[in-house]
C-alpha cells in the first residue's frame, strides 16, 4: 500500500475496525476484556499515530516501558492484544509490521502453593459445620477444584444426586464495559474444556444432599436464591473470613484449586483425567502446573546412586 494511503488510516480507526470483526466470533466476556486492554493500555499510547507512523515504531521498547509497572502476564495479554490487531492490518493493508521481531515477557511459573493438611482439614471442618450456605463454595472448590467464578454461578440444577457428579457449564464475573463502568456477567465458559463434569466425593454428595431440599433447583447454591448472587470479588471476602475463623495464614481462593489438583495427582489419578476435571484446554497445561517431583523423591533416587 502507498504511503499517502497508509498516512490517511489512524490506528484507533483500524483498533475499532478489529473490534467490531471480533465482536462476532468471541463471548462478550472475551470481547469487553479486548476493549478494557486496549482502552487502557493501547490507544493512549499508539492510538493517534497513523499507519506509516507505526510501521518505524519501536513496539519492544513499548513492551520494556509495559514490563516497568505491570506483572509479566499484565504485559502478555496487552501484546497479545496488539499483535492481533497488527496481523489484521498486514493482511487488509499489505504490510509488514514484523510481528515475529516484537517481544513478548516470558511468564514466570512460580512453585504451586497448596494448603497442608491440617489448614485444609480446619477448612473442611469448619464448613461442613457451618450453618450459612455461602460456606459451601470453599468446601467444593476444595473437592472439585472450581474456579471461583464457576462456584459463583453454580446453582442446585447443575448438581445430579442421582448420578453424583457436578456439570460446570456457567461462570459469573464482573467485566470492564469501559474505564469507569462494569457489569457482571452470568455466561459460557471460554472454552469448550471448561464445561465438563466432576465426580462428587462421599463428603462432599453427602453434604450437599443433606441441605439440598431446602432450595429451589434454579437457585445459586452459595445464596439459596434465584435473584441473588454472590461475585467473585465478595466471595473472596467470605473466603477470607473462613480463613480468619480457621486461624489459617491467608492464600488466594485459586490455592484451593491447586491444593485439590495437587491431592488428585497424589492419590495417582492420571494427567489426563486431572486435565479434564479441572476444565484445561489441554494436557501440556496440567503437566505443566503439577506434575513435579517432590525434593523428598528426589533426594531419595539419588541418594540410590
Amino acid at each position: 500500500m502507498e504511503k499517502n494511503a497508509l498516512r490517511k488510516i489512524k490506528f484507533k480507526s483500524l483498533i475499532e475496525e478489529w473490534l467490531q470483526y471480533k465482536k462476532t466470533t468471541i463471548k462478550e466476556s472475551s470481547y469487553l476484556n479486548y476493549k478494557f486492554i486496549i482502552e487502557t493500555n493501547i490507544k493512549k499510547e499508539m492510538g493517534e499515530k497513523n499507519l506509516e507512523e507505526l510501521l518505524q515504531y519501536n513496539f519492544n521498547s513499548f513492551v520494556e516501558q509495559l514490563m516497568e509497572k505491570l506483572s509479566s502476564k499484565t504485559v502478555k495479554d496487552i501484546m497479545t492484544v496488539l499483535k492481533a490487531i497488527l496481523k489484521y492490518a498486514e493482511i487488509k493493508y499489505d504490510i509488514n509490521f514484523k510481528i515475529s521481531l516484537i517481544s513478548t515477557p516470558a511468564q514466570i511459573t512460580n512453585e504451586v502453593e497448596v494448603f497442608n493438611d491440617k489448614d485444609r482439614k480446619e477448612m473442611e471442618e469448619y464448613c461442613i459445620q457451618s450453618k450459612k450456605i455461602r460456606d459451601l463454595g470453599v468446601l467444593i472448590s476444595l473437592y472439585t477444584g472450581l474456579r471461583i467464578g464457576e462456584v459463583c454461578a453454580l446453582k442446585w440444577s447443575d448438581i445430579d444426586f442421582e448420578k453424583k457428579y457436578i456439570k460446570v457449564n456457567h461462570t459469573l464475573q464482573r467485566v470492564y464495559v469501559n474505564k469507569r463502568e462494569t457489569k457482571v456477567l452470568y455466561d459460557r465458559p471460554k472454552t469448550k474444556k471448561s464445561i465438563r463434569k466432576i465426580p462428587m466425593a462421599k463428603v462432599l454428595y453427602e453434604k450437599l444432599k443433606e441441605i439440598s431440599k431446602n432450595y429451589d433447583n434454579e437457585a445459586f447454591v452459595l445464596t439459596g436464591s434465584t435473584k441473588r448472587y454472590y461475585e467473585p470479588l465478595g466471595y473472596r471476602y467470605i473466603y477470607r473470613r473462613i480463613l480468619e475463623k480457621c486461624d489459617i495464614e491467608y492464600k488466594r481462593y485459586h490455592q484451593l484449586r491447586h491444593t485439590f489438583a495437587t491431592r488428585c495427582i497424589k492419590v495417582g489419578m492420571d494427567v489426563k483425567s486431572l486435565s479434564e476435571v479441572l476444565g484445561h484446554a489441554n494436557v501440556s497445561i496440567t503437566l505443566n502446573i503439577y506434575v513435579h517431583s517432590s525434593f523428598e523423591t528426589k533426594n531419595k533416587f539419588i541418594n540410590k546412586l
